[in-house]
């Protein structure tokens, strides 16, 4: 089996295959006979040339503007044609519809850390979304069993305590807010996803309270789960969870004893990726089968442990089990990883133990007595203030901030985990497993100590912001788009791994260049913010000077001549002038950053009339002014700066940025132009 683990890695990195395909080996290595381990094997090849085959209904009408008939559930419409994502604003309640649209795409990541709708859809096996522009006839759905399991489930809670107990049983997690974030953080998120945590605790349940029934109660409780997932909805985890028991709870029926754990979720495995092929692709799919699969090789292999301390050990344990295989995919998605988890874990399990079950009563019994819901209103309260105020204060614990991982990042983490798993199974001696271990990791760290240089334009629509990487960790923010940009920067500088800024810069006080500047300063930590000379009465250049004065930030002045030292590089400033004049634009502060020899010129929005001021040198890339305005970018700069790239921060727009003039006098300097409308986030490497 950690063969199949090691070559199913090398053929993920080199062949861009899914996690699951690595999954479907590892079952397949673990199946006996051997026969049965190739018809595996066979079977899931078979679902995976299925997935690559399935026709698309959606494709003739991709980019056509059409009215639908069909139901609206959680943000989908199901037609004859199949189903369909909406994109409307407010979201419909559930019920029939009629709406007219326009089909398209979805779209993939913009920026690093960008929502990838394209990802998230194909998981579902949704390939298209109705962008709605008007709703012709609407009729939501009457209340139905699960509004009246809700209706039960908030009565006589507090809103804190209501939204945590829909999450942890009807797998509801919107009306969380902000305390979302802090189970993620506190390393509990898992607690929040409907999986083998709440199944496992339900089944349990089930099985104690259905006893006089003999042997009938496992298939009472195999009714009960499989009602319970129609309830709410079938999630891969949620999917997954469900099949498991349902294996055990079978051969418990059927006089078999306890079914092994690998057996479980071979069987929940085969059965997922025939009835919904797609769910390969899914996050929330390779995460609960791994995190599974980590504990079906992990556990069985470890010692008994005994006492308190045997206790805290097993949990330990049960946490880094099923963290061992999933953790390069919870960096690259997720960009954290929270220091403590294993201990947070091991509180707050018995707290949900509790809480889930006294919520499936308070949901169930009391939408058909109240009185026995308001009974147990006061014991679930109490668990779940405790809880949230635990996940508040544990969210408060360091954070392993990290990137993106590339394909060969995850072999080689997966080379570097074989060693210690062929010694769990006794084919390798711990000395030599920390050799080919160790050998893995440095192979994975080489790339991060050559000494190099990047530049990233990050695309935030008709707005400006860039992010400069220099060696040592120094990273320096020019500008962050307009107000609603300053998620997107925040998410890309947590995609690149960057936890501080040693500089933010902003240009000049216009909205499309600063306006998400302020939430940036909010949620990231800044060495020092850059600023031009301030403008009185301006409201932009106020707010970002407040801003900065409340979370301690220094605010530096730049201007013509100034000259700033950050890490290897070197700031120089050609403008505006000590006390500048004008409208904001000729405001901009203008500079180049140079490392190594290597230089970038940052324009802002400065006009062709402040470029004889600009003290000429040659550089290597340009951030084309104003987003390729015709008022910007002259003849001058370009003849006297000598710039081989442009890069150009652009987006939908109605006044024909990029200029037709401006793209062509950067093709008749010979400049290789790169914009982000057309290509998204745009990275150069400067070595």
């Amino acid at each position: 089996m950690p063969f199949a683990l090691a070559a199913g890695s090398l053929l993920a990195a080199l062949l861009q295959l899914s996690p699951a395909f690595v999954l479907g080996a590892v079952l397949a290595f673990g199946i006996r006979p051997l026969p049965a381990r190739w018809a595996f094997l066979a079977g899931f090849v078979l679902v995976g040339l299925r997935v690559l085959t399935l026709p698309d209904p959606w494709a003739p009408l991709v980019g056509r503007t059409v009215t639908l008939e069909g139901t609206v559930r959680d943000g989908f419409l199901y037609t004859e044609r199949g189903r369909i994502r909406l994109d409307v604003y407010p979201p419909l309640a559930d019920g029939t519809a009629t709406l007219t649209g326009t089909v398209r795409r979805p779209q993939s990541p913009r920026n690093p850390g960008g929502f990838d709708e394209a990802g998230w859809l194909r998981g579902l096996g949704v390939r298209a979304v109705l962008e709605v522009a008007r709703v012709e006839v609407h009729q939501p759905s009457p209340p139905g069993v699960k509004d009246r399991v809700r209706a039960a489930l908030e009565a006589g809670l507090s809103p804190e305590a209501a939204a945590l107990i829909r999450a942890l049983t009807l797998g509801e997690r919107r009306a969380l807010g902000k305390d979302r974030e802090a189970f993620q953080r506190a390393g509990l998120a898992h607690v929040l996803a409907l999986s083998g945590l709440h199944v496992g605790i339900l089944t349990g349940f089930l099985v104690l309270a259905l006893a006089p029934l003999g042997p009938g109660r496992y298939l009472a409780a195999l009714l009960v789960l499989w009602a319970y997932l129609g309830l709410v909805g079938p999630t891969p985890s949620l999917v997954r969870a469900v099949l498991m028991a349902s294996a055990v709870l079978l051969a418990l029926m059927l006089g078999k004893g306890r079914a092994p754990l690998t057996g479980a979720l071979a069987f929940a495995f085969a059965v997922h990726v025939f009835l919904e092929p797609y769910a390969i692709f899914s996050l929330s799919f390779r995460l609960s089968y791994l995190a599974v699969l980590g504990l079906a090789l992990t556990l069985p292999r470890l010692p008994p442990l005994r006492g308190v301390w045997g206790w805290v050990g097993g949990g330990v344990a049960v946490t880094l089990a099923a963290q061992a295989l999933i953790l390069p995919l919870v960096l690259h998605y997720f960009h954290q990883l929270p220091l403590l988890s294993p201990l947070t874990n091991l509180v707050a399990a018995p707290l949900v133990t509790l809480l889930v079950p006294l919520g499936f009563l308070k949901g169930i019994l009391g939408a058909e007595v109240p009185l026995l819901g308001e009974v147990l209103a006061l014991p679930v309260n109490l668990l779940a203030g405790g809880l949230l105020q635990f996940v508040r204060l544990a969210a408060q614990a360091p954070q392993l901030a990290w990137g993106e991982i590339s394909p060969a990042g995850f072999a080689l983490y997966y080379l570097a985990l074989l060693p210690p798993f062929a010694v769990l199974y006794g084919y390798l001696r711990p000395a030599r497993a920390a050799v080919l271990s160790a050998t893995a990791v440095l192979a994975g760290l080489l790339p991060t100590l050559l000494p190099r240089a990047e530049v990233w334009q990050l695309d935030v629509g008709q707005g400006d912001s860039t992010l400069v990487r220099l060696p040592g960790g120094v990273e320096v923010l020019v500008d962050a788009g307009r107000e609603w940009a300053g998620d997107d920067v925040v998410r890309a500088l947590a995609a690149l791994g960057v936890d501080e800024l040693e500089l933010a810069i902003g240009t000049h006080p216009d909205a499309d260049h600063v306006g998400g500047l302020r939430y940036v300063l909010a949620r990231v930590p800044v060495g020092a913010l850059v600023l031009g000379p301030p403008k009185p009465g301006d409201p932009l250049d106020a707010a970002l000077r407040t801003e900065a004065a409340a979370r301690e930030i220094p605010v530096l002045t730049a201007a013509r001549g100034a000259t700033l030292r950050v890490g290897e590089a070197t700031l120089r400033f050609l403008a505006p002038s000590p006390a500048p004049t004008g409208d904001d634009n000729t405001r901009s502060l203008v500079f180049v950053l140079e490392w190594r020899g290597r230089r970038v010129l940052f324009t802002g929005d400065a006009p062709t009339e402040t470029e004889r001021f600009w003290k000429p040198e040659r550089v290597h890339v340009l951030k084309v002014s104003h987003h390729g305005a015709r008022t910007g970018t002259g003849e001058l700069v370009l003849s006297r700066f000598r710039p081989q790239l442009a890069l150009i921060g652009v987006g939908p727009n109605p006044y024909g940025h990029p200029h037709p003039e401006v793209l062509a006098r950067l093709e008749r300097f010979g400049l290789e132009v790169h914009r982000t409308d057309r290509e998204g986030a745009i990275r150069v490497l400067l070595w």
